[in-house]
């Protein structure tokens, strides 16, 4: 019996509409193959929603009397063949619910069939009211009318019908339910597996996950294992970090790392159409979330229809439809359109993760080489040469994906974004408003956090900056850079226990890199514990980053006045980062030294070095604006005035440049002229800005402008004024380390006292006095065994001894 007259034209239930009349099934607007039987099997359900269906008689529909066949195992297979259809499990139904040694129920609360029931329900009424009969003829045979059989007539047709509508009514709150139970939080963590890749094209191969996480980034609702837990897990589970995860295996991370669910993918092709599966598993229990079956009818189409697909299955997991709608840009618009280019992508992450950021550039570079409209491409290149110290290639970099920020999804344009405001243009308010909103829009974001206490230490708002540290911790506590970050800040705030324990937790959790030694050598530097700073020189060595750990010995020995020593290896970092290719970071180191001299008072050194950094890298902003300081240091006025004007012209809205870096150089010129009052309307008044982290010292910053102000206000006459300035450089030694200026400071306040006690009168130039021997006394200690040719050490010495 075929009864599909008795149902509408259609019926939909879920995200599924069955045309009857053709017998056409659809999902989404898809067409799905549905044979005959599995087809039957579907109209005997629809046309008795929420009611048993017994499995004698689906048999007797199936197959008429008198067929022979193995009904048993014929009517399992046709309903097993319409559960694939459906996306449905028998363990977890959504649609059709096995009832044990019975038959089977359609649990899903169907939009047509109630609009046929309220229809008949409407006729019911129209026909009894009418007194007409024909409205029964689907239930009942035409009897001779009379009062009493009309109703009772009634009521054999309107209680069936009711029973039905009350049926569905339980079976879709049963439904609603169901599906309530198996919706994520947003609290919740998923894993993303492998994808089984059976179509025999390597393309595929780590391509699709890639593009599966950018595609489920693109909502705040979801979060995704980082990378990170996900290599930490397996390695609790005595696992290589690059084990390819399995549907049983990321079952089991899943459970290990304390997440909700894993989402399997799968490939397949089917001539030259491909077929992609999507399945979010409760890691728990096994439980079928969601899941989704997209063609793509061809292989450039993939990525698209895979990006399709995670929308939808992002919805059935109970994201709102309205931020599905929101963030949801095409996965070829969001990624690119190149598969190729996606692979060496994916790979330079993987390589990234394993061996490193240098090893990872040349699979980014290849990725922007085959789309040269690939953004996320530029911005990863930006990310690893500014991790490297090659600061003016990072530019170049995130420049590029900034330009190409419409081909990204939302999330990753407002990365881009952060990152160009921040570390390219340097409009720290910008690069501020642009994470603040991206923290609002995703908050579960650590990388967000990060960012946005990245411009707060930029800004010099160090407490800021430490909750943002603090939140991303909370968030991905296994990521490395935000331990790096979190001990920079708490350095810059003078506060070194914490730093130490801060170490302790990212050791226990067995994280490491060349920044947590960094502030390990700083804390042995401020304890005067050279064998601590031994021990991390030591851990530099033979290592690409070894250039760093000889600047900062470099600068330690300067600090105490061994300029010999500090020269000598100057020269070996340089020649380190040039054999490591970091020609920006030794000419970095060459800047640094030039400074220096300069202050110092060795003058011709101090040209020859910044002349030298100059020629190797003169795009880089870092190693442009030391110059450009050190000539006017140097007295090289000409040179730094032309240098000065085309760094404003090249960063007319960088806030570092135009706030600090500019104000200090044109100071140190007025005051080269001799004209302190121009030096001080210069520099102005000190603002929070002035300690922010500068990205290209070793330090966290060396406080120049803050110096200079100091030197001004000698120059003017300003004891007191000057006292604070080279006070606040002494009292922040935890953004200072082991610079020049740290050192030179002591110097700078006995002579700020001296000035005092040559300006005031009686007990207080007495006090004044006093103050500077002690001063004096603090530097010459410092420097007991400098070397004795220094000329700013000669006149240390001989104005302690007239002060005597």
């Amino acid at each position: 019996m075929d009864s599909r007259g008795q149902l509408g034209q259609s019926v939909r239930f879920g995200p599924f509409e069955l045309d009857v009349r053709s017998g056409e099934l659809q999902h989404n607007g898809r067409k799905i193959l549905l044979n005959e039987q599995p087809f039957q099997v579907l109209l005997a359900l629809l046309e008795r929603p929420g009611e048993l269906v017994t499995r004698e008689e689906l048999v007797h529909r199936l197959w008429p009397d008198g067929t022979f066949v193995d009904y048993e195992r014929g009517l399992n297979k046709a309903v097993n063949k319409l559960r694939d259809a459906l996306r449905d499990s028998a363990d977890s139904p959504r649609f059709v619910e096995t009832i044990p040694r019975r038959g089977y129920r359609f649990i899903a609360p169907l939009d047509g069939g109630n609009a046929y029931i309220r229809a008949d329900l409407q006729r019911l009424k129209q026909n009894s009211d009418n007194g007409h009969g024909s409205a029964a003829s689907w239930f009942t045979a035409t009897v001779p009318e009379t009062p009493a059989n009309r109703v009772a007539k009634i009521w054999r047709i309107v209680v069936p019908v009711l029973l039905v509508a009350a049926s569905l009514a339980a079976s879709g709150l049963y439904y609603r339910s169901h599906q309530q139970n198996k919706r994520l939080t947003e609290k919740d963590t998923i894993v993303l597996a492998d994808f089984a890749n059976t179509t025999g094209d390597a393309v595929f191969d780590d391509t699709l996950k890639t593009a599966l996480t950018v595609s489920l980034r693109q909502s705040p609702f979801l979060n995704v294992l980082s990378d990170g837990e996900v290599a930490k897990t397996l390695q609790m589970m005595t696992r290589p970090a690059n084990t390819k995860l399995t549907p049983e295996l990321a079952r089991e991370l899943c459970q290990r790392a304390d997440s909700k669910a894993y989402i399997a993918g799968s490939i397949g092709s089917l001539g030259s159409e491909y077929v992609l599966g999507l399945k979010a598993v409760n890691c728990q229990d096994g439980d079928t979330l969601a899941e989704e079956q997209a063609t793509a009818a061809s292989k450039e189409k993939v990525l698209d229809v895979l990006g399709e697909a995670a929308s939808k299955l992002r919805d059935e997991l109970g994201e709102s439809l309205a931020t599905v709608q929101k963030f949801d840009v095409p996965l070829e618009q969001a990624t690119t359109a190149s598969l190729e280019a996606l692979k060496a992508y994916s790979l330079g992450g993987k390589v990234y993760r394993e061996k490193g950021v240098t090893a990872a550039v040349l699979y980014f570079q290849r990725a922007i080489q085959l789309d040269p409209n690939f953004a996320m491409g530029y911005d990863a290149l930006g990310e690893d040469y500014y991790s490297l110290g090659e600061v003016a290639r990072a530019s170049e970099y995130y420049s590029k994906a900034f330009q190409l920020r419409e081909h990204a999804s939302e999330r990753e344009k407002l990365d881009i974004t952060a990152d160009y405001y921040g570390l390219v243009t340097g409009e720290l308010d910008r690069a501020a408003q642009t994470c603040e909103e991206e923290v609002q829009n995703y908050p579960r974001d650590s990388e967000a956090h990060l960012r946005l206490g990245n411009v707060y230490s930029a800004q010099g708002q160090y407490e800021k900056a430490t909750e943002s540290y603090r939140q991303a911790l909370r968030l991905a506590p296994d990521n490395v850079a935000t331990y790096d970050l979190l001990v920079n800040s708490l350095l810059a705030l003078q506060r070194f226990d914490e730093v130490r324990q801060i170490i302790q937790e990212a050791q226990a959790r067995k994280l490491d890199d060349v920044l947590l030694h960094y502030a390990l050598y700083a804390l042995g530097f401020f304890g005067m514990d050279s064998a601590a700073t031994a021990e991390q020189q030591q851990w530099f060595a033979g290592k690409r980053e070894e250039n760093m750990g000889l600047s900062l010995a470099s600068d330690t020995e300067a600090y105490a006045g061994h300029l010999g020593k500090a020269r000598e290896l100057t020269r070996r970092s340089l020649d380190s980062a040039l054999r490591a290719d970091s020609k920006e970071t030794g000419a970095l180191w060459l800047e640094h030294s030039a400074l220096r001299e300069a202050a110092f008072g060795n003058l011709t050194q101090a040209k020859r070095a910044a002349e030298e950094g100059l020629k190797l890298v003169p795009s880089s902003q870092g190693v442009a604006v030391e110059a450009t300081l050190a000539f006017a240091m140097a007295g090289e006025t000409a040179r730094a005035e032309s240098l000065a004007q085309d760094l404003n012209k090249r960063y007319p809205l960088d806030t570092q440049m135009q706030a600090l870096w500019l104000p200090a150089i044109h100071a140190q010129l007025a005051l080269d002229e001799k004209i302190p009052a121009s030096a001080l309307n210069a520099l102005q008044a000190a603002s929070p800005i002035e300690l922010g982290s500068i990205g290209f010292v070793a330090a966290i910053s060396c406080l120049y402008p803050t110096y200079v102000r100091g030197e001004a206000y000698l120059a003017a006459g300003y004891g007191s004024a000057a006292t604070a300035e080279f006070q606040k450089i002494l009292d922040h030694s935890g953004i200072t380390w082991n610079c020049w200026t740290g050192s030179l400071a002591h110097l700078g306040v006995a002579r700020a006292n001296a000035l005092q006690s040559r300006t005031s009168q009686g007990a207080d130039a007495d006090a004044a006095r006093v103050r500077a021997l002690a001063a004096y006394q603090a530097f010459l200690t410092l420097w007991k065994d400098a070397d004795p040719d220094i000329p700013i050490l000669k006149e240390a010495k001989a104005e302690y001894a007239k002060l005597q």
